[in-house]
């Protein structure tokens, strides 16, 4: 059967049936989807049968579908052109990208770690940048407001974090050893990528609440590092915190943000499904925010192994800002220039 589809499939190209029905230049959002949505729910019909595996669709459904996804593809680069914004365009981008792989690839592809680390991993974080915003907002406003009033109001913030109070506000030299063993590296490093696995973890985790409980712990890890921060600025110990976090911290907070709009979107999923079932769309965003946890981890890791080597040796400025800055740029570097998506086939023009 796999044989004869993909036989079928090649003699026998699908029609490119949006040419025959362009959508009037007039015609609003509502019309389009009503004149066009029946080609929709055909094509989201033959995908649910499929299941992954065009072998289950008959030779003349095979057909259909090659048809049916060059003329949502279509409709897709109209309603990108005509109707930005509006739901309808997610909704049609969704289904393109669910219908790609079954109508080329006859069934999905399991993808390899290499392809993963190198491309997926990075257009997942990409995919969604209003959520990776909503995450640093959430982030670093309480760590600029914390930080604000730990430095007016030294004595009432010290309160809020009495376990680290005193190691911030004890004058130092920047220069100082930051007392750990060099001995004690490989041990500290361990214990550093592992807790902030777990705060990544959590991070995520809370988007199961609706996304309240990312948000919360983006929130207070930012009003944390804002207080912390405060009180080492009214101590006249900023200069030794910067030495401190610079070199782990760029990557560190990078890689928090993400976790928190993958939370977002698993959040968001559950609260705004759109036109899918709920369950449907949760286990789909599931998987894909798992995805973004899974490839955030060699960088948690990577940052503990700065913190916990780097960091302790107090190289100075001219050591841990090329570092720090170093590996967030190449981190959000590799998010722009590996995060954009290739152009479907079918949508030749551009957009």
């Amino acid at each position: 059967m796999r044989r004869s589809a993909r036989l079928v499939r090649m003699r026998h190209p699908a029609p490119v049936l949006w040419m025959r029905h362009p959508a009037p230049l007039a015609m609003n959002v509502e019309g389009f989807a009503a004149e066009r949505g029946g080609a929709w729910t055909e094509l989201e019909g033959l995908i649910s049968r499929a299941h992954r595996h065009l072998e289950r669709l008959a030779p003349d459904e095979v057909l259909r579908a090659g048809g049916l996804y060059r003329s949502v593809a279509a409709d897709l680069a109209v309603a990108r052109r005509r109707y930005p914004g509006d739901p309808v365009v997610r909704r049609l981008e969704q289904l393109v990208t669910r219908a790609r792989p079954l109508v080329y690839a006859g069934s999905a592809r399991r993808q390899t770690l290499r392809a993963f680390f190198a491309r997926d991993y990075w257009q997942r974080v990409a995919e969604r940048p209003r959520l990776l915003l909503l995450a640093a907002v959430f982030l670093f406003v309480p760590a600029i407001v914390g930080g604000l009033w730990a430095h007016g109001d030294p004595s009432h913030a010290a309160g809020v974090v009495p376990g680290i109070s005193s190691a911030v506000v004890v004058k130092r030299q920047a220069t100082r050893n930051l007392g750990r063993a060099a001995t004690s590296g490989p041990a500290i490093s361990s214990q550093i990528f592992t807790n902030n696995i777990r705060v990544t973890f959590l991070t995520f985790a809370g988007g199961i609440l609706f996304g309240l409980g990312s948000a919360l712990v983006l929130v207070y890890n930012g009003a944390f590092l804002g207080i912390v921060a405060g009180l080492a600025t009214a101590s006249g110990n900023a200069k030794f915190l910067a030495q401190f976090v610079t070199a782990h911290g760029v990557l560190e907070l990078s890689c928090i943000t993400v976790a928190g709009a993958a939370g977002l979107r698993l959040g968001l999923a559950l609260i705004s499904p759109g036109y899918r079932p709920r369950g449907e769309v949760l286990v789909e965003e599931g998987r894909k925010t798992v995805e973004i946890v899974l490839g955030t981890m060699p960088w948690l890791v990577v940052a503990g192994l700065v913190e916990g080597f780097i960091t302790p040796a107090a190289l100075g400025f001219g050591v841990v800002l090329p570092v720090g800055l170093g590996l967030g740029a190449t981190y959000w570097g590799l998010v722009i220039w590996r995060g954009r998506r290739p152009v479907i086939p079918a949508l030749a023009p551009s957009l």
